[in-house]
């Protein structure tokens, strides 16, 4: 039998609108897994936010977090891929954060911990939000100046606001080839997220990565936004959710259901049962 490397994105894609998985995704997906799928997600979020919204999720092999900037063990919290800025890097696309007066959430290790850092007091509604949902969560590190803000090893930056605030950033940032640079609107928010991160962080790298270490000969793969087509050009089948974006759409191989409706865990139902009696 072939095996396949199943991959999907969370929000939009596997997540409904409040932030988790369908009850009934969670048995379907459950269910196949027990039987030998090898599922796994990518996502933008970090481990930690991922664990919370995927409650109940049964994840045997690694998962992608960061959008591909780190592949970790689930279970452990064990990084097995890890990709970095350089120093200069790190330099520079701190130097052009701040030339534009914005705010960002810094994600470093500092002191080898990880950690997510902003300026206390210049909280935005987006940075708000962003902070009550991820209450008790032991990465935040609020700090009271630049020079702390931007302490340690660097790996990820994602910045939050109205598009025209953002917009200077990424136009910098996404000519230079050491950067990989992402600006899309927040899933049923108003704010928008520009994110930067190391040019080789990606869900398609990262799903390279998988793909070798399982000895998989095929990945299929699921999204709903912009950021996923980088993964549906390497995926050999790639389905969007019925809410994904019209581009994801375009280059995607079918569509499939809603989010809402169970598309994912439903798709695999049918199609993952089809694929095993084709290889008996």
């Amino acid at each position: 039998m072939e095996k396949i490397l199943y991959v999907t994105d969370l929000d939009g894609t596997l997540l409904n609108q409040r932030d988790r998985i369908n009850s009934k995704s969670i048995e379907i997906i459950n269910g196949l897994v027990e039987e030998g799928m090898l599922f796994t997600y990518a996502t933008a979020r970090s481990l930690v936010s991922a664990s919370v919204v995927t409650e109940g999720l049964t994840t045997k092999i690694p998962v992608i977090a960061y959008n591909g900037a780190f592949i970790f063990q689930p279970e452990t919290g064990e990084i097995l891929s890890r990709e970095d800025f350089s120093q200069e890097e790190r330099a520079y696309a701190t130097e052009v954060i701040r030339s534009k007066d914005i705010c960002p959430l810094v994600y470093a290790f500092v002191d080898g911990v990880e950690r997510v850092s902003w300026l206390s007091g210049r909280e935005n509604e987006g940075i708000r939000r962003y902070l009550s949902l991820r209450q008790g969560d032991r990465r935040l590190r609020p700090v009271e100046d630049e020079e702390k803000l931007y302490q340690g090893e660097i790996f990820y930056f994602t910045c939050i606001g109205e598009k025209d605030e953002l917009q200077p950033v990424y136009d910098i940032l996404s000519e230079d080839a050491r950067y990989r640079c992402t600006i899309q609107q927040e899933l049923y928010r108003p704010e928008y997220f520009c994110e930067i991160m190391p040019v080789k962080a990606t869900k398609a790298n990262a799903i390279r990565k998988l793909k070798k270490i399982w000895n998989c000969g095929k990945v299929i793969s699921f999204g709903d936004e912009v950021n996923d087509i980088p993964m549906f050009e390497i995926s050999d089948e790639c389905y969007a959710v019925e809410n994904a974006v019209a581009e994801l759409k375009a280059a995607a191989t079918g569509i499939i259901d809603s989010n809402e409706n169970d598309g994912v865990a439903n798709w695999l139902k049918t199609h993952y049962k089809q694929q095993c009696r084709q290889d008996r």
